[in-house]
């Protein structure tokens, strides 16, 4: 996939697909759909950075999808580029008419356009998706505007995927997502606790800007660089390679041990292998329960026990969305 920021380097034309699309959920896919399609130009998102709201309330917001997962996912759909345009106070104070004209037609040569419904541009949110309609159409572009897609009667958001996750329901936010809630990190040296109670973890960085689901202990499956199955170490899933490895999650500040800052850690079932410093992704299973603080370590490596054990029967009785829905 060619990624750009860039206008100047743009591979062109495009069918270009606009909005956030942070997370890439169904509602996202139903918008990135009608540009897959056979026609003359580069399959193209575009997309803003820093996100609009970040841009006027000065606050870092936390994204469900940062570059590196977002490229993975809208690739996997068949994207051949992702264009991030630089939200600046130029572009937040430019007029419909202008958006149109500059980035669409002069930019992005654009043959097709797509947006949701309740799709939104140039100066103060004025222009709506009829108007580029309209405003394209003078320009012999053709838009597509895409219903909301909703899950009952409730539509299908960034910010509903969000609230499942604050609240430990991964199964909702999978369902919403249409895939596994993924956190793709590197591995890196911990204090190795873990190890000495029989139940090696994993440390995994993560980009600072990632959203952290709710703290507690989670079912996972575990995979490597891009989604491939980690091919070093061993396991009893060894024999399967097209298989991600199960695996038990903990986020949180670790109280019983006094942690002093909030860490991600995956220990893989019945693996044992070298990690530090590899790309690593945990895709959520299910949430196991809350963090707690134990009395003694000895009650800790007993809960543990009961958190691979749990999660074990878990992944034999039944079927889990796995990343990118393979």
């Amino acid at each position: 996939m060619w990624i750009t920021s860039s206008l100047d380097s743009i591979r062109t034309p495009t069918r270009a697909a606009l909005g956030n699309f942070d997370g890439v959920h169904q509602g996202h896919c139903r918008v990135i759909e009608p540009i897959l399609g056979a026609g003359p130009g580069y399959a193209t998102v575009v997309t803003f950075h820093p996100h609009p709201q970040e841009f006027f309330s000065k606050q870092r917001r936390s994204l469900l999808t940062p570059i590196a997962e977002k490229a993975q996912v809208l690739a996997h759909l068949g994207v051949e580029q992702l264009v991030q345009l630089p939200f600046t106070a130029d572009l937040a104070v430019m007029s419909p008419e202008a958006f149109v004209k500059q980035i669409l037609v002069n930019g992005l040569r654009a043959s097709r356009v797509s947006v949701g419904q309740d799709f939104c541009f140039g100066y103060r949110r004025s222009g709506t998706a009829v108007d580029l309609v309209q405003l394209a159409a003078t320009f012999g572009i053709a838009v597509d505007c895409v219903p909301l897609h909703t899950q009952g009667s409730d539509r299908i958001s960034s910010s509903q995927i969000r609230h499942a996750l604050q609240h430990g329901q991964v199964s909702l936010a999978n369902q919403l997502l249409g895939r596994a809630y993924t956190l793709c990190g590197t591995v890196m040296p911990g204090q190795q606790l873990g190890r000495t109670l029989g139940f090696p973890t994993a440390n995994l960085q993560l980009p600072p800007e990632k959203f952290l689901p709710k703290d507690g202990v989670y079912a996972v499956w575990v995979t490597g660089k891009d989604g491939e199955p980690l091919e070093s170490g061993i396991s009893s899933l060894d024999l399967n390679k097209n298989r991600p490895l199960p695996g038990v999650m903990n986020i949180g500040m670790r109280p019983t041990v006094n942690g002093t800052q909030r860490t991600v850690e995956v220990h893989l079932l019945d693996w044992s292998g070298d990690l530090y410093h590899q790309p690593l992704t945990a895709s959520l299973v299910a949430y196991l329960r809350g963090e707690q603080a134990f009395e003694s370590l000895e009650a800790l490596k007993a809960q543990i026990q009961q958190d691979c054990d749990q999660a074990r029967s878990l992944f034999s009785t039944s079927s889990t969305p796995l990343p990118l829905g393979e």
